[in-house]
């Protein structure tokens, strides 16, 4: 064997120990990062997420909701902290609470909707502000509406939305008793939202929570209409749903099924559709409130986190 194909054959083990060399180092530095990663303490914190409003005393509702859930959802000692953030309109963001979480080390964050039902919001926007969806569609709306996105370091979880129990009916049937004086004479009307995407999914719900306050008042009548996007904020069809029930019933209580009170929905939108009616004073029952505040919605966030934390942990376990 000649000189030449020696040394070659040198250079070529040398090349191949070099790499063997290199890959070890790597598999070395990447086994430590995995044990540093293993090693990072569990650190849980919860996020209520509402849909955002330019009224302060909705806003207010939100984070007064938060204060009355914070003390028992943080005793067990497995949560460590609670923020509530707004989808839209004003701050804290959801992506500003997120990197607050991060910067502050948490691993992991259950995120609680509080929203009235199933939406875009919740199916779509919020999965896509947080990295969990890639929906284009969603993802337009967000950056036309300037609304920012963020992929957080800590997992985060997703809970179902409030109408997955029978809370709203509770709710509902408790201020109709509030308003109720004659159930014979009496009809219901309940005003929410709406949404085009999901318009029959509401429709259903307001339906099933009208038929529960039937079967628990013994009122008979009932009818719905929607006061946001989906009919342009207009009033009238208030008035529309009022005077459907009003052709059978001598009264007509009106109730709003909305999160929180803002002036613009409870007041201008609804209390105008109120006040177009024929002898409304007489014939109409209205107060502008809301959802909120309301004992078992505290206790259903209290219970659907605690539900997650067991999820949290099954999933780290894996």
């Amino acid at each position: 064997m000649s000189k030449k194909i020696i040394f070659n054959l040198q250079k070529l083990f040398l090349l191949f120990l070099s790499v063997v060399a290199l890959q070890a180092c790597n598999s070395n530095a990447e086994n430590k990062n995995n044990v540093a990663d293993e090693n990072v303490p569990q650190k849980i914190g919860v996020l209520l997420v509402n849909h955002g409003s330019r009224s302060e005393t909705w806003r207010k509702a939100l984070t007064d909701f938060e204060d009355k859930v914070k003390d028992r959802i943080l005793a067990g000692g497995e949560i460590k902290g609670t923020k509530t953030a707004h989808m839209e309109y004003t701050e804290p963001s959801i992506a500003t609470r997120l990197k607050e979480f991060d910067a502050e080390g948490y691993t992991d964050v259950i995120i609680v909707p509080v929203f009235l039902t199933v939406s875009p919001h919740t199916f779509d926007d919020i999965p896509t502000i947080i990295g969990q969806k890639e929906d284009a569609q969603s993802k337009e709306a967000l950056k036309i509406e300037k609304i920012e996105r963020y992929t957080p370091k800590a997992k985060t979880y997703i809970t179902p939305n409030l109408d997955f129990t029978d809370i709203l009916k509770k709710n509902v049937l408790r201020r109709v008793n509030a308003l109720s004086k004659e159930p014979s004479k009496e009809g219901i009307v309940l005003i929410g939202y709406g949404d085009e995407t999901y318009d029959k999914e509401w429709g259903q719900l307001f339906d099933d929570v009208a038929e529960y306050v039937k079967e628990n008042t013994g009122i008979n009548k009932h009818s719905y209409g929607w006061c946001g996007h989906i009919v342009r904020y207009n009033s009238d069809k208030t008035t529309e749903a009022i005077n459907t029930v009003l052709k059978e019933k001598e009264k007509a209580i009106v109730i709003p099924v909305l999160v929180a009170h803002d002036e613009e929905f409870q007041i201008r939108i609804i209390g105008g559709g109120v006040d177009k009616v024929k002898d409304s004073k007489q014939r109409v029952s209205y107060k502008p409130d809301a959802i909120l505040p309301d004992e078992n919605v505290e206790q259903w966030v209290i219970d659907i986190t605690s539900e997650y934390i067991k999820k949290v942990k099954k999933q780290t376990a894996l």
